[in-house]
């Protein structure tokens, strides 16, 4: 596969991410790819030709070498990479998408523009950036789960037990270069659980940014609807609609005499 030709279409969906999402793409291309381009294929390169069981029952071999790896860890990982890689392409093609629009938008309407910014997140480009950012932190963490599922943990054991048909008895059956094969695992699982971890605070990034933003709006409103109140409680009344408190009488005709005032200079406006 050419990852290269991979990388270099990602490479655009840096100028419409965050820092936490430039951080991602790094790791995913300098401690995944890389590493799994250079040196990983060549760890697990024979791991079918140097499997070697002490029999030589023919089949048994065969039979016991996909009872202890029923997928390669290297397909495994191509599999994660492609998968973990395609949401950022989503996130592209709705900007292109909305890029298109824009440029038709303009050339109908005399060169006025429909968005200020098509590659800023707001809109349906926030919602399909947070939702890009779900389904890769889910998809690193179901296949860290079917990894660990599969092999009963991350650990790559020097010797196994082997009892299958047609086994004449249980056999025992070496891999080579365990410890070597043992570290790479360790590293591109760990490597995925950075990843995770930067896509979670990416989340919460984005969530507290639009938080911060409503929060704002909401403020702004209440300001102008003060300011709103505030303008209609100092309007001034005509000089003839305000009346003296007179205190020879009682003080509920004095607050009819200021009802009537109120009314006859609201009539006059």
């Amino acid at each position: 596969m050419n990852w290269s030709a991979l990388e270099s279409l990602l490479s655009g969906v840096n100028k419409y991410s965050t820092v936490f999402g430039r951080v991602w793409l790094s790791m995913v291309f300098v401690f995944r790819v890389m590493v799994f381009v250079v040196a990983a294929q060549r760890v697990w390169g024979d791991e079918s030709k140097d499997f070697v069981c002490n029999t030589r029952q023919p089949g048994c071999t065969n039979v016991c070498y996909d009872s202890i790896f029923p997928i390669s860890h290297i397909r495994l990982w191509a599999l994660q990479l492609i998968f973990v890689t395609c949401p950022s392409l989503m996130v592209m093609a709705h900007v292109k998408y909305r890029e298109g629009k824009d440029s038709k938008y303009a050339s109908q309407h005399q060169g006025s523009h429909l968005y200020a910014n098509p590659g800023k997140k707001r809109g349906g480009l926030w919602w399909t950036y947070l939702v890009s950012l779900i389904f890769k932190a889910v998809v690193d963490a179901a296949f860290l789960y079917i990894l660990y599922y599969i092999y009963h943990g991350y650990d790559m054991p020097r010797l196994s037990k082997c009892a299958l048909e047609p086994c004449p008895n249980t056999v025992d059956c070496y891999i080579s270069r365990p410890t070597e094969k043992k570290i790479f695992t360790i590293f591109m699982v760990v490597s995925s659980a950075i990843c995770i971890f930067m896509c979670i605070l990416e989340m919460f990034y984005l969530l507290g940014k639009r938080l911060q933003k409503v929060l704002k709006v909401r403020q702004a409103n209440k300001r102008l609807l003060f300011a709103e109140c505030h303008e209609v409680t100092n309007i001034a009344l005509p000089r003839s609609s305000y009346i003296r408190v007179d205190p020879t009488i009682g003080s509920q005709q004095n607050i009819s005499r200021q009802k009537k005032a109120k009314e006859a200079a609201a009539t006059s406006l």
